[in-house]
């Protein structure tokens, strides 16, 4: 079946639901009785109404994100409490997605034959309409004390990890373990992070899909320029009216190491924003964040996403592998040994209208390179939630150019698309999108040369 009847049947698909829906007068009530004190539906109105069948779990962490629905446009964990502390609590939770992929990609590379036997390695493999393999996220959540907890999470099935694996580990402070009244005033400005952790640079990393759990993406892809990784650090933030400013120092790599240490140096990170509810039709944010390390065995800024690409096999070789070469599609920069990165993120919502952008400027080098390239990285993309929240269209353009190791010049990608989405409950989602995505001034020796891909997505997600 063809990319384009799958659109076709798409469209028949979200008519026909629409149609259903308003016919019967689907709707979700929100009675006063669902809106107890750790419900952040009545401070989300992001967030679709309760459907009174399938209600959400109890929030028992403070300082928690959800990890349904509640959760969206959520970026830090709040520095409200949310819930009161009551004692030691612990809190499970998971998520999960399956995609159904039906794409096309295409390229004009000239052909270039190595290997025994001789293969031409420009020679895109064959794909077709299928299942991609199902993603899976474990989360543990234990509150130690007032304004003290840990988290981890654990990837149970990804694309690049068929294994389980831990992805991150931390302790987020809040407040202050013992009675005094100067640490108490303290902490309700101050937050502190200690471990292993997703680095907070930039704010595209709360919107993305982070590999099982895709509930906070109103579309399927994560952007060309992932900046996503997970480093061994701190970081200490002050927030007050709406206010954020946060530093970080970290191992600057995904894993810890004690080899080759003139090779190494640490990664410095900060962030300055403003996020007000301007009044309740308008909230806006915008933030400011860097990144920087001047050395690296092993540097993950734009290569940290051990989940891989959500569109599998486009722009892959005959001779590649779904593990192996996990990051279809992506732009990788090869920033392995030094990076310097700049974000900036604007975000407006008004009424039932979101948008959002990424500006990014980035430099850096391979340990074999004596000089900087540079990359720029733009993103925009607009969301109308309508129905009660329940439903949702958006498009996305995305950009990223910049010259490759080895190249002599630039070369650029353009990825579009357009999704819709629909939520079943605050724990159940279904969201399609159509993509397409072009490659353009790759060298005609390179597979990228020419690539290009479009076709539908469909993925479901659960998130509890």
């Amino acid at each position: 079946m063809t990319a384009r009847m799958f659109v076709t049947s798409a469209k028949m698909c979200a008519l026909a639901l629409t149609l259903t829906m308003a016919a019967t007068g689907v709707a979700w009530s929100q009675d006063a009785g669902d809106t107890a004190a750790n419900d952040t539906t009545a401070t989300n109105p992001a967030a679709p109404p309760h459907n009174p069948r399938m209600l959400p779990a109890p929030i028992q962490i403070g300082h928690f994100r959800p990890l349904d629905a509640r959760g969206l446009n959520m970026f830090e964990p709040p520095k409200e409490e949310g819930v009161p502390y009551t004692g030691f609590a612990l809190q499970w939770g998971a998520a999960f997605t399956q995609q159904f992929q039906a794409l096309d990609h295409s390229n004009t590379a000239t052909p270039v034959i190595a290997g025994t036997p001789p293969v031409n390695v420009n020679q895109l493999v064959d794909i077709g309409p299928g299942f991609n393999n199902a993603d899976a996220n474990l989360y543990l959540n234990a509150q130690l004390g007032k304004g003290v907890r840990v988290a981890m999470t654990s990837y149970l099935s990804s694309r690049h990890h068929n294994e389980t694996w831990v992805k991150d580990g931390y302790l987020l402070v809040d407040g202050s373990p013992w009675e005094n009244a100067m640490l108490d005033d303290l902490f309700k400005i101050l937050t502190l992070r200690l471990g292993h952790f997703e680095i907070n640079y930039g704010d595209a990393h709360f919107r993305r899909s982070d590999n099982g759990q895709a509930m906070f993406n109103p579309f399927v892809g994560n952007n060309l320029m992932d900046a996503f990784t997970t480093e061994i650090g701190g970081e200490v933030y002050a927030r007050k009216n709406g206010v954020l400013a946060m530093v970080a120092v970290t191992g600057g790599e995904v894993r810890g190491t004690v080899l080759k240490p003139d090779a190494r140096s640490p990664a410095f990170m900060g962030k300055l924003g403003i996020d007000r509810q301007v009044s309740p039709a308008l909230r806006t944010r915008l933030t400011g964040s860097v990144y920087t390390t001047t050395g690296s065995i092993n540097n993950t800024l734009y290569t940290g996403s051990r989940a891989g690409s959500r569109f599998y096999w486009v722009g892959e070789n005959t001779l590649a592998t779904e593990t192996g070469n996990a990051w279809s599609g992506d732009v990788r920069p090869g920033f392995s040994s030094r990076v310097t990165a700049y974000m900036v993120n604007p975000f407006v919502k008004f009424q039932d209208l979101e948008l959002f952008g990424t500006i990014e400027n980035s430099e850096g080098r391979t340990a074999a390179e004596t000089t900087n390239r540079k990359f720029q990285h733009y993103e925009a993309d607009g969301v109308y939630r309508f129905l009660h929240n329940q439903l949702y269209v958006g498009a996305k353009w995305n950009t990223a150019k910049g010259k490759y190791p080895g190249f002599t010049s630039d070369a650029t990608v353009n990825r579009y698309e357009y999704a819709g989405g629909w939520f079943i409950s605050n724990n159940l989602m279904a969201k399609a999108e159509y993509v397409e995505q072009k490659n353009e001034d790759f060298p005609a020796t390179d597979i990228r040369h020419g690539l290009k891909f479009n076709g539908m997505m469909f993925e479901a997600v659960v998130s509890f």
